[in-house]
């Protein structure tokens, strides 16, 4: 079996500035196809990660598609920029290996979670995530963007009503007036009054949620080691799970930070690669590793990870911030490793951004997700979406 065909695409959705999904799909003259997704398709930086697709693309056109380990060292060694490379490189490798790792599922006829060793879970707890933009009403986008304490409560009582019982929020993305923060706001040691807002909000959370429901406390690197400190002091008081991203990830500035807390450190979406990680593990210096499929080299680069951080007592929570396509990706993933913690369900899931781009899109059901069980990765794009991308690229033998 060899790779024929590279379709690559980036698709329209109901706010294409939030997040405009980068795929493939490999087609193979056995007529099997898989499909992929690259993980910069929010923020800024999905036309590099669409180039860096094609690309790679070139590459690997022509081989067998079975042998994934084979095609990601050449991809990750024979593009120059490859090796010790970023997100640019690391979403288009994780594009192509996510879609080959659909493939060989479907050629063997079984599940991907199958040849990465078997369950270990039936089914995933889950947190309801990001619920400072919401949690509304599944294919509804005007979700109550939190401000007030009141917000706050409001949308953690949504969450917990449907059967979770862990959240993720931030509490320092807007001000007191609803304006979002800027880096001069978030960055140095932080006043006073920023410290009451930040500890009203996580006041009324906590109390929203009660004591048997699990908090991560998310903070997007935004903050600085000094901020992040504060913050992290604040949070024990109300008995916060995880401080996620406290700030640019560095080993030096994470070991300040982990000097002076309890709470354990939660990072990985800025980390693009076991080399990377290798370092935060030895150090002890994360607690709770976040790997992207998207934008950490795919399946196969991620389940290194996972290995990996398991020998360091690290538990593993994939981040999942793309299409539903993403969703299945990680499930499979996390089902087969013994480090497993929680699973990331991103109120952008639920919008109607995430409609009308796949077969499926899953949903947590009581806080927990089921594992699919089609062969393959058990999902992928629909035809529609992709006769409507914004950009579109062939590469053939």
């Amino acid at each position: 079996m060899k790779i024929t065909k590279i379709e690559v695409f980036r698709l329209p959705t109901a706010n294409s500035r939030q997040n405009s999904p980068i795929g493939c799909r490999i087609h193979t003259d056995a007529g099997i196809c898989g499909d992929g997704e690259a993980g910069m398709a929010y923020g800024v930086g999905g036309s590099a990660a669409f180039g860096m697709v094609c690309d790679l693309a070139e590459l690997i056109v022509g081989m067998n598609p079975l042998q994934t380990e084979l095609i990601w060292e050449t991809m990750y060694k024979k593009t120059f920029w490859g090796q010790n490379g970023g997100p640019v490189v690391f979403s288009g490798i994780a594009a192509i290996d996510v879609a080959l790792w659909d493939i060989k599922g479907k050629y063997f006829k079984v599940p991907v979670y199958q040849l990465l060793g078997g369950k270990v879970r039936d089914k995933l707890r889950t947190y309801a995530s990001q619920l400072q933009f919401g949690w509304g009403q599944v294919g509804v986008s005007e979700h109550l963007w939190a401000v007030t304490p009141e917000d706050y409560a409001h949308n953690v009582k949504l969450a917990v009503d449907e059967g979770f019982d862990a959240i993720k929020i931030d509490f320092f993305d807007r001000d007191e007036g609803g304006k979002p923060l800027s880096f001069l706001d978030t960055t140095g040691l932080l006043t006073p009054k920023q410290l009451k807002m930040v500890e009203a909000r996580m006041k009324a959370s906590r109390e929203a949620a009660g004591d048997d429901v699990d908090i991560i406390m998310e903070n997007h690197s935004y903050p600085d080691a000094l901020g992040a400190v504060q913050l992290a002091q604040l949070a024990e008081k109300y008995h916060i799970m995880a401080f996620e991203e406290p700030n640019t990830p560095t080993t030096q500035t994470v070991e300040y930070i982990a000097k002076y807390t309890r709470v354990p450190i939660a990072n990985g979406e800025r980390l693009f690669s076991r080399w990377q990680y290798a370092e935060y593990f030895t150090k002890n210096l994360l607690q709770l590793a976040q790997p992207d499929i998207g934008n950490c080299g795919g399946i196969s680069e991620v389940k290194k990870i996972c290995d990996m951080a398991h020998a360091f007592d690290v538990g593993i929570q994939v981040h999942v911030a793309g299409s539903p396509l993403a969703t299945n990706a990680a499930l499979h993933v996390e089902c087969a490793i013994p480090n497993f913690i929680i699973h990331e369900h991103h109120t952008c899931n639920r919008m109607d951004t995430c409609l009308g781009l796949t077969k499926y899109n899953l949903q947590p059901e009581n806080g927990f997700f089921s594992i699919p069980e089609e062969p393959g990765i058990g999902n992928e794009f629909l035809q529609e979406a992709i006769d409507k991308a914004t950009l579109y690229k062939v590469i053939e033998c």
